[in-house]
């Protein structure tokens, strides 16, 4: 590949790139009008049980190999882009919390059991409905302070905390990124363009609210 070429394609990476950012602010922006207008957080809404399709355990290296394409909109890629790295991100401190003294909380042990399950589940989709509209993975949110994205830095709060705050400041990581991903999940739905992603969305909001709702009665967190 000559120079000229290599200059061609970084401009197009970049270009997409940047692109994915303005559409994430976007999305974000849409779900939290379209939330304020339809009254989010009223305590007679019911949370949804979670869908089969994001509760089945699967290796998520292993993309399914898609049956048919889709077309993905600006808001559908950017969605996708950036669950990948915020469901990569509650994995990474489930994994941390496995590798620490048995917590004093079952309850929280086994509802991280029951997320990392469904968040594996989702990234075998995620990376399938790229693959089904031919559209690479760009992790163009590396070392950036998403909200509700579990970042390097917060894992090595955790690692330094006492093991008693640990529990807690876990569940307030956890907390924080179910809560965003309906944000998420909710400008998709109002924005995307696929309506294989929007249904994809719509499951995903389903889980996040059962597993916010079962995490409801852990600590909020302390610091």
């Amino acid at each position: 590949m000559d120079e000229h070429q290599k200059s061609t394609d970084r401009s197009a990476f970049g270009a997409r790139a940047g692109r994915i950012a303005g559409v994430v602010a976007a999305l974000v922006a849409t779900a939290l009008a379209v939330g304020l207008t339809n009254g989010w957080g009223r305590a007679d809404q019911t949370p949804a049980a979670p869908s089969p399709a994001t509760t089945s355990a699967a290796d998520p290296s292993a993309a399914p190999v898609p049956t048919a394409s889709v077309l993905l909109n600006s808001t559908d890629d950017a969605f996708i882009q950036l669950l990948i790295p915020m469901n990569e991100g509650a994995l990474a401190l489930i994994d941390h919390l496995d590798t620490r003294p048995a917590d004093p909380d079952p309850k929280l042990r086994a509802l991280l059991a029951d997320v990392r399950m469904a968040h594996q589940a989702e990234l075998r989709d995620l990376r399938g409905l790229l693959a089904a509209g031919n559209v690479p993975e760009l992790n163009i949110h590396e070392g950036h302070q998403m909200p509700g994205m579990v970042t390097d830095a917060s894992l090595a709060e955790l690692r330094a905390a006492p093991d008693g705050e640990v529990p807690s400041r876990a569940a307030a990581l956890l907390r924080a990124h179910l809560a965003q991903t309906v944000v998420l999940c909710r400008g998709e739905q109002t924005a995307g363009g696929s309506p294989e992603v929007k249904a994809f969305a719509a499951r995903v909001q389903q889980a996040r609210a059962a597993e916010l709702s079962a995490l409801g009665g852990q600590p909020a967190g302390v610091g």
